[in-house]
């Protein structure tokens, strides 16, 4: 069967108010970038004349611009999942003008094919290679393109000329069986291969082809700082203690890293400690520090979801292919993010938290418990099911009136029973077999900013000598001083009763 190519105007024209779309990319990574700025240019006539238009937006992760910015900006998203980063959506969301529901980004793929994400009515792809037999090349990002593909009613290409033909062979790309019928995913270490290099559609589903040649639309990240600094060395002489203790096989363990850049102050770190052996990557996002680490010989191999990495780095990737070639692969998220491959490989999970409080339950998602920021994103995968898992924060925000750390959560993602060690530039509280009260002391003295360690022992001294020393009536004391002064450190307990 011939492609049939088309414009990226004709191919937003086939999309109806209140169909649902599944997008391909994981990050700006792999995300389409033509399509879904002509839907939201048909968004805004159809708005124009009188008419409704929005769709379910689902995808792999965040996007970029093109996509979750050009929606949101039309107003055109009824529904959006699972996870998303983009300021524009996320005022949306937080404006009540679009429904969000966040959810782990393992279960994203089996939920549609459960049938909990409704019918789908569109897959529209990246892709740098598609034949006439329904083959499909992915270019950086992966997500959930294989399950997309798979049960979405028709699928629009965008055939994209930056990415080249020869990332064939990067990909591995399966979908697993459903319940009573799966088995196990057969990854014994980061560089096993389960599946296949190619998605496989039947081409009649492909109702068009788009041509582009747009580069992904990765932004840059922050400079580490001091801060940053301080905390990727804490992380890196905690694990090289847990090496030295024969806590961690002498080989070490894969690593997952969390993305942004605290994530690559602590890989810079991990790869300056001359107590850290050589390692692999078993993670989600594969972003510069991991190619940097790479070619000084640090990283010997990383497993993914996506290549998000800087322009510039990506052309230095597609420059060096052959090299990166043998070292790379990325997958599905149900795969890059199994819980069961975690397990097994023992990875050590290294994410960042927003707030956590003296216990150790981790909000990772919600300003003041109602404002989200983004999204749990697979932090919840790798954490549930780490060898150690890891997270990290600086220890105040704001310039000082925030304190990452508070008497109770105002959301928990992360609940004390799945984290083990919190680590800031002030230090590292490692919460493993502790009793709450132990988790409070340890977090106080370690973790916690000297402007607040006055201030939260005298909440503890509140609370009182109990299993879990909790007072209700102060527990978000700290908040409500803070919507009220613009000071955390301005909270008083005198008027506060057990």
């Amino acid at each position: 069967m011939a492609l049939r190519f088309i414009t990226a105007e004709e191919a937003a024209s086939y999309i109806r108010h209140d169909d649902v779309v599944g997008f391909s990319g994981f990050t700006p990574a792999g995300s389409v970038k033509a399509i879904p700025v002509a839907i939201g240019e048909k968004a805004k006539t159809e708005h124009a004349s009188g008419n409704p238009f929005k769709i379910g937006v689902i995808t792999g992760a965040s996007t970029g611009d093109s996509l979750d910015g050009s929606l949101a900006r039309a107003e055109a998203v009824k529904f959006r999942t699972p996870y998303q980063s983009n300021a524009d959506l996320r005022n949306l969301i937080n404006a009540g003008k679009a429904d969000y529901f966040d959810s782990h980004l393992s279960t994203v793929g089996q939920n549609i094919r459960y049938g909990f994400l409704g019918k789908i009515n569109w897959g529209i792809i990246e892709a740098c290679d598609v034949t006439e037999k329904g083959e499909i090349v992915l270019t950086t990002g992966v997500g959930i393109s294989p399950t997309i593909c798979q049960y979405a009613d028709r699928i629009l290409i965008e055939l994209n000329s930056y990415h080249p033909g020869r990332l064939r062979g990067m990909h591995d790309l399966m979908v697993v069986a459903d319940p009573p019928n799966r088995r196990e995913v057969p990854i014994y270490k980061p560089s096993d291969r389960a599946g296949i290099e190619i998605i496989r559609v039947n081409p009649e589903k492909i109702a068009g082809v788009v041509l582009t040649n747009k580069p992904d639309e990765v932004g840059g990240f922050a400079a580490t700082d001091e801060v940053t600094n301080r905390i990727g060395q804490n992380v890196a002489g905690f694990l090289s203690s847990e090496l030295k203790k024969g806590r961690i096989p002498s080989s070490f363990l894969p690593l997952q890293s969390g993305v942004g850049n605290i994530a690559n102050a602590v890989l810079a770190a991990l790869g300056e400690h001359k107590g850290i052996p050589d390692f692999e990557m078993y993670t989600e996002v594969i972003q510069d520090s991991v190619i940097e680490l790479m070619e000084a010989g640090r990283i010997s191999f990383a497993s993914g979801c996506s290549l998000t990495v800087s322009p510039d780095m990506l052309k230095h990737i597609y420059d060096n292919l052959d090299f990166f070639h043998k070292r790379i692969v990325l997958r599905p998220q149900e795969i890059s993010n199994s819980p069961e491959v975690a397990r097994r490989l023992g990875i050590i999970s290294m994410n960042t938290a927003l707030e956590v409080d003296l216990f150790g339950n981790v909000n990772s998602t919600n300003v003041m418990g109602r404002k989200m920021m983004n999204g749990i994103g697979g932090s919840g995968d790798f954490t549930r099911n780490a060898y150690i898992s890891i997270f990290s924060c600086p220890s105040v925000a704001k310039g000082g009136k925030i304190s990452a750390f508070v008497p109770m959560v105002s959301h928990t993602d992360h609940s004390e029973h799945s984290v083990q060690v919190i680590i800031t530039e002030q230090g590292i509280a490692d919460l493993r077999s502790k009793s709450p009260k132990a988790k409070m002391e340890a977090i106080i003295e370690n973790c916690v900013h000297p402007d607040y360690r006055e201030i939260l022992w005298d909440y503890a001294h509140l609370a009182g000598d109990t299993h879990t020393p909790c007072t209700l009536s102060s527990a978000f004391k700290m908040h409500l001083e803070f919507e009220q002064s613009g000071d955390m450190r301005n909270v008083k307990w005198d008027d506060c009763k057990k």
